[in-house]
């Protein structure tokens, strides 16, 4: 290991920066944030910087270094694009022990500053030792991408509350409590921005920590439409912390495997026929896992709440008093769409958009007027198997046999592929290319745009989209 990393207080110490760059900038509005008092010497100042001492945040000698400028320095830092002065404020600096760093000169320096991930006061430090600063920002943004954005909110929370857990639990409790709290409800409430809840439910688990288990709690999640790169951060985030995960079969191999290697795995997909206790069978499982301590991770194709079920699930779990956190997925109409190049809506085209489900056989429960407009699109969510009907309905409420329709099947997964038609030809279409599911149909004049795939070259006139394609894209 070159360099120890170590956290220094600077709040209110004397810190020299020599230079009035940009570069001397980025230094100084760390510096700043640090609370240390900052004086620059240089003889002139990039715009920023003159802003700071116009407002009095730091202080300004128009001069050249001299080495009497580092009198009761705490630190000083070089980033001037004079290799002579950065030399000479690394000598100087060495000579009066100050700790010093030369911008982009790591031999030269007794400190270098890291890469920082601010989630205040938690706050994470990446360096290589000044060898790959590409590389140091690379693995920045992979850490940060993982860390909640709300997780200094979590930090504070937890240290307003240590003496009170010192108060209350004996040093051999302690340890096992703050895991519990820090893996549990009361995390995920603060993370999520609910603090009135996270203090309820931490009162509640201090009182009881000698007494009771730990607390379980559900993660309504949405997967996406099936491509793991699709999933939100929040949701990775929980789906490594999750100890039991109820999937269905919309949720990819791919997502999977982005969650905690030694979750409990269990499948909870139901097909068309199923019992009729199949979705209460679901709430047992995830009541019955958090009502042992358990994190459940119910993890469901597309988003909770687009024909996902996910308002009776919480309605199940808050009957039983189960704490709850949901979590938006990309639904697979949006990513379906977007895969295929498919505008939902259009200035001229397409107005409006509705979700439908094909999957129930009630025809009243549709306003098929509507859905066979014109210059209206629809999704029609699990709509293959009723693809017949669907399409004939339509056309019975006035669309024409020629409009537009596509089917698109295994949506932005490797194995994807787009089947474009008409109301008039896409069944046999679809039954001559073997479609199956999981996949999407969309009707509307938008769907002709999917023609020219990514970055269509122009908008299509009225005569070209009245003969939409008759083509399968892999």
């Amino acid at each position: 290991m070159d360099y120890l990393p170590i956290f220094i207080v600077v709040k209110d110490a004397a810190a020299l920066v020599v230079g009035g760059g940009q570069v001397a900038h980025r230094k100084v509005e760390w510096l700043l944030a640090a609370h240390a008092r900052v004086r620059v010497v240089a003889p002139r100042l990039h715009a920023e910087l003159a802003e700071l001492v116009a407002r009095g945040a730091l202080e300004h000698e128009a001069a050249e270094f001299d080495v009497r400028q580092l009198e009761g320095a705490a630190l000083a830092i070089a980033a001037t694009d004079s290799a002579a002065t950065n030399t000479a404020v690394a000598q100087a600096a060495r000579a009066a022990r100050v700790p010093v760093n030369v911008v982009d000169n790591p031999e030269l320096s007794s400190f270098i500053f890291p890469a920082i991930i601010d989630r205040s006061p938690l706050i994470v430090a990446v360096g290589s030792a000044g060898n790959s600063p590409v590389l140091v920002r690379r693995v920045r943004a992979q850490i940060e991408a993982l860390l909640p954005a709300k997780l200094g909110a979590l930090a504070r929370f937890l240290g307003e509350r240590r003496d009170a857990v010192k108060r209350a639990l004996t040093p051999v409790g302690r340890r096992p409590f703050w895991e519990r709290i820090i893996g549990g409800a009361v995390a995920s409430q603060v993370l999520a921005g609910n603090e009135a809840q996270a203090n309820a439910a931490f009162t509640g688990e201090l009182l009881d920590a000698g007494a009771r288990s730990a607390r379980g709690e559900v993660y309504l999640i949405g997967a996406g439409p099936g491509d793991p790169d699709l999933l939100t951060l929040r949701a990775l985030q929980l789906l490594q912390q999750a100890d039991v995960i109820l999937y269905d079969r919309l949720v990819s191999d791919a997502v999977l495997a982005r969650a905690r290697r030694d979750a409990q795995r269990i499948f909870v997909g139901k097909e068309a026929g199923d019992p009729a206790n199949a979705q209460a069978h679901i709430h047992e499982l995830m009541i019955r896992h958090a009502r042992a301590g358990l994190r459940v991770a119910r993890l469901k194709g597309g988003d909770p709440f687009i024909f996902g079920r996910g308002g009776e699930e919480i309605e199940a779990l808050a009957a039983q008093r189960i704490p709850y956190v949901v979590v938006a997925g990309i639904t697979a109409a949006l990513g379906a769409a977007a895969s295929a190049a498919i505008p939902l809506t259009h200035r001229r085209l397409a107005q409006s958009v509705t979700f439908a489900t094909g999957h129930t056989l009630d025809d009243a429960a549709l306003d098929w007027d509507l859905l066979a407009r014109p210059n209206h699109t629809t999704v029609f969510y699990m709509g293959v198997a009723q693809l017949p009907r669907i399409l004939s309905r339509l056309r019975a409420a006035g669309a024409p046999a020629d409009h537009p329709a596509v089917i698109i099947e295994r949506a932005t997964l490797p194995d994807e592929r787009v089947l474009s038609g008409t109301l008039a030809t896409l069944e046999s279409l679809a039954h001559a290319a073997h479609i199956v599911a999981p996949a999407l149909l969309i009707v509307g004049k938008v769907v002709a745009l999917a023609r020219s795939g990514a970055g269509a070259q122009a908008t299509p006139s009225e005569a070209t989209l009245s003969a939409a394609p008759e083509e399968v894209h892999a």
